[in-house]
């Protein structure tokens, strides 16, 4: 059945064994075939810059190979950068990976990606990348990832950080993003906090 919200056109079924719907603007369902919600797979945001270095590359590919290990799927914008080496190394391991895409054109993601969602929605699209999670994970990144923190920390989904922004107020540091070691550090905060959210 074609599904259609808010400008948002694409193939509402099933895909590997995961059901794909797209709650409203904002909000990405994956869903077991035959699972209750208290059953449903953790899934992840990680988000970055789509130009990165090398570094920041292989940071990416870590948290996205851990992820996948741990049976986690991996959502993203969908782009380069952070985004790309991320799902490479989910994708390294068999894991699932998931594109939040800012134009209309599926072929726009990555190659890495699984699962490319072209919204349309520009910049806006950044909120359905991380209201789509339970957790965050923001590797470096620009003003696009700033605001895909802030989208997260006002909706009360937990943000790790590598090597990415600091938020200060009043000259003293707002330490709402949890800062991680590494990348295994990162995953497993990611994991922790995310079961400890009510699944969406």
């Amino acid at each position: 059945m074609l599904f259609k919200f808010n400008f948002v056109t694409f193939n509402k079924g099933w895909y590997n064994g995961f059901q794909i719907d797209f709650v409203d603007s904002r909000r990405l369902e994956l869903r077991i075939m035959g699972k209750s919600s208290s059953e449903r797979k953790l899934i992840v945001a990680v988000i970055g810059g789509g130009k990165c270095s090398a570094q920041e590359a292989v940071l990416a590919e870590t948290v996205g190979r851990e992820l996948a290990r741990r049976g986690v799927i991996l959502v993203c914008g969908g782009l380069t950068g952070v985004m790309e080496a991320a799902c490479r190394g989910a994708a390294i391991e068999s894991g699932l990976t998931v594109g939040i895409l800012p134009s209309e054109e599926p072929d726009d993601s990555n190659p890495y990606v699984q699962i490319p969602i072209a919204t349309g929605l520009g910049h806006a699209r950044n909120m359905a990348v991380v209201k789509s999670a339970q957790a965050v994970i923001a590797i470096s990144g620009d003003y696009g990832t700033l605001t895909e923190i802030g989208f997260a920390l006002k909706s009360g989904i937990p943000v790790i950080g590598l090597n990415t922004w600091s938020i200060y107020k009043n000259g003293e540091e707002d330490k709402s993003i949890i800062k991680a070691r590494d990348a295994v550090d990162a995953v497993e905060k990611a994991i922790s906090l995310a079961k400890g959210r009510k699944p969406i």
